[in-house]
């Protein structure tokens, strides 16, 4: 029987470690790794009796492996106060060992119950990574798994739906912490704890009703818990029972998640804001499930792709857009260790050292091949000069004594290589480099031959004012060139006259302008003014007729704007007065093109300026006298009309038509005159 070992000292606080002297925090790493050790090189009978009963070790593990996983920033448990690069040895020995320690616990035939504790295991996962706590894990037995499932698991789901269902109510911080320890525990033995968390519909129900709460971590920790989830269902269990993947459990989830998207989509909050929606966008769970089901080898019911395949469209929109976290890449400058490849080496001599060999056995058969490779070493493999001492008999002593039947091996032709560590000076370009030249090139400083006289740090001359330099007349122009300059200006040379460079200054008419679609529609939103000023009242019998519609078809306007219109005209008489002014007057279109040579009316033709027997014509300012009368006086009809009267009364038509007549008896001076204002103003009366 073994002597009994002492007990573990409890693993101290955080605060504890960073108050520890460096010294005896590293006998403190000593003494438990030599302890963990001691115990791990008991026996079998002597470890289940001694190890597993001994309650320091319950406390000293579950402690090391929640305080280790915790607090990462101590550096691998150590102490604050230690700049020791050493300790890193002593802190992953004592890792190394207590996980050697638990794994042989855990392995026994019956593990205590602070082993199977979820904690602990989780603990387990997050500190020594999931890889290596999977493999101890699987290699559990069926009872130990049984055990954590009815001993840890089954507390931890029923604390966990009471405290997600509860919402708001319930404490969110410590089931978020729980949520997030649990998932190093589901990544690490994916097929047995996801699937005992998802047998039924009250967890996943439970983290749907949750996810309402808005609490970003916890809706982390939710997404997060629910994907390691659904993808151990489809992980074979490592165990090695040969369970098949959980298929028809996972149709059942996802048919579960999309009735609970579908309802959230139907009621008042955001579609987006679901829980599967978040899944879906933010996890490859969908990929990871597809690809899953593609490897497998178990044939996949149609009802699980609908199930795939519906689920996809609750994506949140633009998560495919969303730019890739750009990841930096090292890139090879060739800069690595020279790696030497003796076997390549060792095959390029054999090729050309055989074919040496074969040339001088085929002359010296009895000559080993060991012998000839050391004649040629002797005579830097050259052949003729081994041939022409063998033949000579003129080998060294050495190789004369050296045995002549010696075989060639494979060591004898296997050369060190040892890097050439030697500094060594530059080597020459291998291409000439091209000159560069500038416009200083050849100069006397570039010759450094520049008197030195001439150069100058900083300002020169600094001891000069402003005052100094005006007065110096040294750099000033010389008066006889400025005096030579003024000789040469000719000041009675005039100055270049462009009145006469356009062709034609009265006739000189500006590029036309496109119409105002504005002043169009005022146009016509006047004249139909004009025609019908009650095409503009404000009722429905109005808005309905034809004129109304007809302006509205030509100007583009509402209703409103029409009479609106109308209304702002009649209040305003100077605008009216105005448009009057600019839509009534002569617009300069002439139709019609008449003679402007005078001709007599023909007799009879009821002309008023035609005398009866058409001999004669008044000319005077009164009426005729009689046959042909010229004078200004005379018994006639009166004062002739105004050729500038109101258009379309009797004395204005009379009066233009005899000013036609007049213009026969003289030049048509004011009509060429008018013409060129006409044409000078664009064309346009006015």
């Amino acid at each position: 029987m073994t002597a009994p070992l002492p007990p573990f000292a409890a693993f101290p606080s955080a605060e504890w470690r960073r108050a520890c002297p460096p010294g005896d925090w590293a006998a403190l790493l000593g003494a438990w790794t030599l302890l963990a050790e001691a115990h791990l090189s008991l026996p079998d009978d002597d470890f289940a009796r001694a190890s597993l009963a001994d309650e320091s070790l319950s406390s000293f593990l579950p402690g090391l492996a929640r305080e280790a996983a915790e607090s990462p920033e101590d550096g691998l448990l150590g102490s604050g106060s230690s700049d020791d690069p050493a300790g890193a040895g002593s802190r992953l020995l004592l890792l190394r060992s207590t996980f050697r320690l638990a794994a042989r616990v855990l392995r026994s035939a019956a593990p205590p119950p602070w082993a199977l504790q979820w904690s602990f295991l989780s603990d387990l996962a997050r500190l020594h990574g999931r890889r290596r706590t999977a493999r101890l894990l699987a290699s559990l037995s069926p009872a130990s798994l049984s055990a954590l499932e009815t001993s840890s698991l089954q507390a931890l789901k029923k604390a966990l739906i009471a405290d997600l269902d509860k919402g708001i109510n319930g404490d969110l911080r410590a089931a978020e912490q729980r949520l997030v320890r649990l998932n190093f525990l589901v990544g690490a033995s994916p097929a047995r704890v996801a699937a005992f968390f998802l047998a039924g519909d009250d967890y996943l129900d439970a983290l749907l009703s949750c996810f309402r709460v808005m609490n970003p971590p916890l809706r982390r920790a939710i997404v997060t818990n629910l994907y390691l989830c659904l993808a151990g269902l489809l992980v074979v269990d490592g165990a090695g029972n040969g369970e098949p993947p959980k298929v028809s459990m996972l149709t059942d989830r996802l048919y579960a998640l999309k009735a609970a998207a579908d309802a959230h989509r139907a009621g008042p909050l955001n579609a987006n804001d679901s829980l599967v929606a978040e899944l879906v966008t933010t996890t490859p769970i969908l990929q990871h499930v597809q690809r899953r089901l593609e490897a497998a080898a178990v044939e996949v019911p149609g009802r699980t792709r609908n199930m795939i395949r519906d689920l996809a469209s609750f994506r949140k929109p633009g998560a495919g857009m969303r730019p890739r976290r750009p990841v930096r890449r090292k890139i090879d400058k060739g800069k690595g260790v020279e790696v030497v490849d003796h076997d390549a080496v060792e095959q390029q001599v054999h090729v050309h050292r055989m074919s040496q060999i074969t040339q001088i056995q085929d002359l010296f058969p009895e000559l080993g091949s060991g012998f000839v490779a050391r004649l040629l070493d002797e005579y830097g493999d050259d052949t003729e000069q081994v041939i022409a001492h063998l033949l000579e008999d003129t080998l060294p002593p050495h190789l004369k004594s050296a045995d002549r039947g010696e075989q060639l091996t494979s060591n004898a032709m296997q050369k060190e290589h040892h890097k050439d560590l030697a500094p060594k000076s530059t080597p020459p370009p291998s291409y000439q480099l091209p000159t560069r030249h500038n416009v200083f090139d050849d100069d006397e400083m570039d010759r450094l031959v520049v008197d030195t006289s001439k150069l100058h740090f900083g300002k020169h001359e600094s001891s000069r004012t402003a005052e100094d330099i005006l007065q110096d007349r040294s750099t000033a122009p010389n008066k006889a060139a400025i005096l030579s300059a003024l000789a040469a200006f000719d000041s009675d040379d005039d100055e270049r006259d462009d009145t006469y460079d356009a062709e034609d200054v009265g006739g000189t008419v500006d590029a036309a302008t496109e119409e105002d679609p504005q002043e169009a529609n005022e146009e016509a939103l006047f004249r139909a003014f004009l025609a019908d000023p009650y095409a503009f009242d404000r009722d429905a019998g109005t808005r309905r007729g034809i004129a109304r519609a007809k302006l509205k078809e030509e100007t583009g306007m509402t209703d409103e704007a029409i009479e609106g219109w109308g209304l702002m005209l009649a209040r305003n008489p100077q605008k009216k007065r105005r448009l009057e002014n600019k839509f009534t007057a002569f617009t300069g279109v002439q139709n019609e093109l008449a003679s402007t040579a005078w001709r007599a009316s023909p007799a009879g033709s009821g002309a008023e300026d035609s005398e009866a027997d058409g001999r004669g014509t008044s000319r005077g300012r009164g009426g005729g006298r009689g046959r042909g009368g010229r004078g200004r006086g005379g018994g006639g009809r009166g004062r002739g009309g105004n050729v500038a009267g109101p258009t379309g009364e009797k004395e204005t038509e009379q009066a233009r038509r005899r000013k036609e007549a007049a213009k026969s008896s003289r030049a048509n001076h004011n009509r060429r005159d008018q013409r060129a204002r006409k044409m000078a103003r664009g064309g346009f009366a006015g």
